[in-house]
């Protein structure tokens, strides 16, 4: 039966009354109708949504203007409504005032953190973007902060979590609307320090407008969300709108990983007008200055962690990780150094970090059999190559093979497929290419493309490569192919609960279809 999603309300209980008149002084929207009396306790561009006393904000869209649905939210309660020119024409006789902008949408970050009183300035907010890395660095910069006796929340992709409060997040940022109401609510709540995602779509569509950065942190950069972004240049420059001084949604401090050229070159344009700390797990070119924060005598741990030495300014962590993986030890690195420019001494921090597992981050699924099963959310070229590199470091030892599941989302940066194909091809014994969100697209284009491109290398430089469309019949294929000291990666969709075909989202966890695969596996050798 399909999943139908209801949408997540999160807002302070006792919110400010801000007066229509501020928002109309602090950016120059233009009234029409009495706007005198009208006092706002929230914001909402969902009509659906709107609560009493709410500003409605009636915006345009892809398939419809949101001002078409003005006079619904005004009997659900809405006192006013913001839209463009456009807008306030097919509004047209209202019983509430009208606030028109020329570009509603560029204002719709400020005007939410007017209404709810500007909560991020009264929190830590730590924000952090980049291709790869995002939410395993949010999980150990949370768990740094909290173990410094800190009050945190988290905004990610996997969950919104504040004060111990789990809420499924839809979106890796949440529109402007929402996000500041959550800030408010975490004022509300006694937060200090909240940890965010922060999406080059958050930063390029305003989401995280009006939004005060205390702390920003760039992981690395590469392929992906080019079916919304220009080029990489584009891609780039969206990301960069959290460290760019000019920036109105600049951090005060910027933590740079610098393993990468884009790295590198942000820590360079930025720096000198802004304060950067710099990260690396390699060395720097010779036309490089010198790390803030560096790695020195990486090495494994029995269970599949790592263990590092991490050297700051004057001092040196011993940090262990129960993540593996090369990648794991710059987001590890990474989140110590943010932690430090947040206050936390750097030891307490590593020490809390030695505890963190994050759920679809080469999670290990085990139903007592002889190999090693593992998903991970990898959907990336990069990604994947580095997630197969680090399980082919395990392999070493056991001696074994490795076949890995993929597909790609329908509706998503097209170009990445072939390239995916590729990647998993050079490194798999086994490559399955099978279905994974493909959303309005035909499956079986979008399999076509990935397994070009891994049918592109040369028969001796790759393993097997089979397609089946069904993941769960996927999955099984690969468990029945693996041996003793095996590895089966199950890649893509990592901690996500639903597959999306068509415009309807079905049940699906590879978490949980893996364990199913794995336990029948494990039953038939005992009863045979």
């Amino acid at each position: 039966m399909p999943v139908q999603p209801s949408p997540q309300v999160l807002r302070p209980a006792a919110p400010p009354a801000t007066p229509l008149r501020t928002l109309v002084e602090r950016t120059g929207l233009r009234p029409s109708g009495d706007d005198s009396d009208v006092v706002v306790t929230g914001i909402e561009q969902r009509s659906h949504a709107v609560q009493r006393g709410d500003l409605f904000a009636g915006l345009a869209g892809a398939r419809a203007h949101g001002a078409r649905f003005a006079h619904d939210a005004v009997e659900r309660g809405a006192v006013a409504v913001l839209t463009d020119p456009a807008g306030a024409e097919l509004i047209g006789a209202i019983d509430v005032p009208v606030l028109v902008h020329d570009a509603p949408r560029a204002v719709l970050g400020e005007v939410s953190a007017a209404i709810y009183g500007d909560p991020s300035q009264r929190l830590q907010v730590i924000g952090i973007t980049g291709t790869s890395g995002k939410t395993t660095t949010s999980y150990l910069i949370e768990a740094g902060l909290a173990a410094a006796g800190l009050s945190t929340a988290l905004i990610g992709t996997i969950e919104t979590r504040i004060g111990g409060q789990r809420v499924p997040s839809a979106l890796t940022t949440p529109e402007a609307p929402q996000l500041h109401a959550m800030f408010a609510l975490m004022v509300e709540q006694g937060v200090q320090a909240v940890v965010m995602e922060v999406s080059s779509h958050a930063l390029a569509l305003g989401r995280v407008d009006g939004v005060r950065f205390a702390v920003g942190a760039f992981t690395n950069l590469s392929q992906d969300h080019l079916d919304f972004h220009a080029d990489f240049e584009d891609y780039f420059a969206a990301k960069r709108r959290l460290f760019e001084p000019e920036s109105p949604v600049a951090a005060r401090t910027s933590v740079v990983c610098v393993d990468d050229a884009w790295g590198r070159r942000l820590a360079r344009e930025v720096g000198g007008r802004t304060t950067v700390v710099t990260v690396a797990t390699t060395p720097s070119p010779t036309d490089e200055a010198t790390p803030d924060w560096s790695v020195t005598a990486a090495g494994s741990v029995p269970g599949g962690g790592q263990e590092f030495t991490a050297t700051g300014p004057d001092m040196e962590v011993d940090v262990r990780l129960r993540l593996p993986g090369r990648y794991n030890i710059a987001n590890g690195l990474l989140a110590v150094a943010v932690c430090a420019v947040a206050g936390v001494d750097p030891a307490v921090a590593a020490a809390a970090l030695a505890q963190v597992d994050v759920p679809g981050r080469m999670q290990r699924v085990d139903r007592g059999q002889d190999f090693l099963a593992v998903v991970d959310y990898a959907h990336k070229p990069a990604a994947i190559e580095s997630v197969i590199a680090t399980l082919r470091e395990y392999l070493k030892q056991s001696g074994g093979r490795l076949a890995v599941v993929v597909g790609a989302g329908g509706d998503r940066d097209s170009g990445k497929r072939p390239l995916m194909g590729a990647t998993a091809a050079r490194g798999a014994d086994l490559l399955i290419v099978t279905d994974d969100n493909p959303r309005s697209e035909d499956p079986a284009a979008i399999r076509s493309a990935i397994r070009s491109g891994a049918l592109g290398i040369a028969e001796s430089e790759r393993g097997e490569v089979a397609e089946i469309g069904d993941r769960a019949a996927a999955i099984a294929a690969a468990v029945d192919w693996a041996q003793p000291g095996d590895v089966v990666l199950v890649a893509g969709k990592g901690h996500e609960t639903g597959q999306e075909i068509a415009g309807v989202k079905y049940p699906f966890d590879d978490r949980e279809v893996l364990a199913e695969a794995l336990s029948r596996k494990t039953k038939d050798l005992t009863v045979s």
